[in-house]
């Protein structure tokens, strides 16, 4: 074991940094941008923490990983036990420990946080999970013996995850069905490689199989099957995970030029079919050499940084708020801002102009002031009037966010959804209107985290379990 600091003497220590790509070399290709923590940096910052009576870090988490049982247990240098010790609760810790927004609920509360930078737990997090699977040392968790009853998990994205690794550990035969070709929902079409790997996503994917979830991808729930045949082929219980995957638009002259794409396809083709390999893959995507991506959040921060590795000049964020308002992470922010990305604040698009062939050459935008609050507590942009300027433009990728997949909605009868098209479902138990129907993640909330997402996952399972036990009789 390391030899604990004093507390008293833990504050002084720094926060790890954690080592990653250089700026000018990573913007020209698709690997992960941090290199992860290494094992010296870990056992420090595991040194950190303050081992609170209280754990507030636990209560931030939403899938209640026990964060001073993992700390502790890396700093007795069992790194797989800590691994272990976060699947107990966190079906994905490699997935969450890069991108789960820790700086707004676990380190948020962390106590270090009051005065000093909060322990690093997303970090540490990364670390024991990479360092399980890098080492081999996986291991199958305890299995409870078969219940009988079956369940659908309809979408493989975060939350259908989670339900499907909570439910098989009870014992349960589950399912889970993806429309795509590989399993992994926005973690593998959304995020980027130099975010998160596929192969990480797929190795995630791969424990929950070992441990018996079957996975059906090409699957269009709603279209192939219908929630009301899922329950005739024999399934007990069905979770709805499908996502936030309706793209939004703005609805301005032009939008429908040669060269607009929604976040949403832009990022599928050069995630999921691998676009940015045009030696292997065959997938056609617009290169732009000036690039505006519409948005603040991650998606555009994904997307503009995409860009960029598919060879832009210029990448623009164009943004209708000022940077404090962008609700995408700092760390996202800071990571483009590195690589070039030039941002347009207080500005937004009102008209996009084409060529005679159709295709997008420039954008007019009109700069925008603060004005009130809106219902989200932001101020609300104000055009400024006589603002108007041209920005040329060749591709430009909207990413305002997405509305719920309906798909499933529009085939099940008697399932209750809100005026957006989200599916209601019960905030504790995530029960639907329908009998045995559950559902969680961006179907539910709109989009919102990976994390969040997991958590109503969580939720989910705990209420399908006591569902499949006490109302299906086998």
């Amino acid at each position: 074991m390391v030899e604990k600091i004093p507390k008293k003497d833990r504050m002084k220590v720094p926060r790890q940094v954690m080592p990653e790509q250089k700026p000018e070399d990573r913007r020209k290709n698709f690997q992960e941008v941090p290199y992860g923590l290494t094992e010296e940096q870990a056992l420090i910052e595991a040194s950190r923490c303050l081992e609170c009576k209280n754990i507030p870090c636990v209560a931030g988490c939403p899938v209640e990983v026990d964060i001073p049982g993992f700390i502790d247990l890396i700093l007795h240098r069992d790194y797989a036990a800590a691994a272990r010790k976060i699947k107990e609760t966190n079906s994905l810790p490699a997935v969450c420990g890069r991108v789960c927004p820790q700086e707004e609920q676990c380190e948020v509360v962390c106590v270090l946080a009051k005065k000093h930078q909060p322990v690093a737990i997303g970090y540490l997090e990364r670390f024991v999970a990479d360092y399980e699977r890098e080492h081999k040392l996986t291991r199958l968790p305890e299995i409870a013996p078969p219940t009988g009853r079956r369940v659908a998990v309809v979408g493989s994205g975060p939350a259908g995850l989670t339900v499907a690794g909570d439910l098989i550990k009870l014992g349960h035969e589950v399912t889970v069905f993806e429309a795509l070709h590989k399993p992994g929902g926005v973690l593998v079409y959304g995020i980027p490689e130099f975010r998160l790997p596929k192969k990480i996503v797929q190795a995630e994917c791969d424990f929950l199989a070992e441990m018996g979830v079957k996975f059906k991808n090409s699957t269009v729930i709603g279209k192939m099957d219908t929630v009301d045949e899922l329950f005739e082929q024999g399934y007990d219980a069905i979770f709805i995970g499908t996502g936030a995957g309706l793209p939004n638009f703005m609805g301005i002259p032009g939008e429908n030029l040669i060269g607009i794409y929604s976040a949403n396809e832009y990022l599928t083709r050069s995630n999921l079919m691998r676009a940015f390999d045009p030696d292997d893959y065959d997938t056609p995507i617009i290169h732009g050499r000036n690039v505006a991506v519409l948005g603040g959040g991650n998606t555009a921060m994904d997307s503009v940084r995409t860009a960029l590795r598919l060879g832009a000049e210029n990448a623009y964020i164009v943004y209708r708020r000022s940077e404090k308002e962008m609700p995408a992470r700092i760390e996202e922010i800071h990571h483009a801002q590195q690589e070039g990305v030039q941002f347009h604040m207080l500005t937004a698009p009102i008209k996009f102009n084409g060529d005679d062939q159709g295709r997008v050459v420039s954008m007019e935008c009109i700069k925008m002031e603060l004005g009130e609050p809106d219902a989200s507590g932001r101020r609300r942009p104000v055009p400024i009037e006589g603002s108007n300027y041209t920005m040329v433009v060749d591709l430009v990728v909207v990413a305002i966010g997405n509305s719920s997949n309906p798909l499933v909605q529009k085939t099940t009868p008697g399932l209750e959804t809100n005026r957006w098209g989200n599916i209601v479902a019960d905030p504790e138990t995530m029960q639907t209107s329908r009998k045995g129907v559950y559902a969680g993640g961006d179907i539910v909330t709109g989009g919102a985290t990976v994390i969040l997402a997991a958590g109503a996952g969580k939720k989910a399972a705990r209420a399908m379990h006591k569902f499949l036990m006490e109302e299906v009789k086998k």
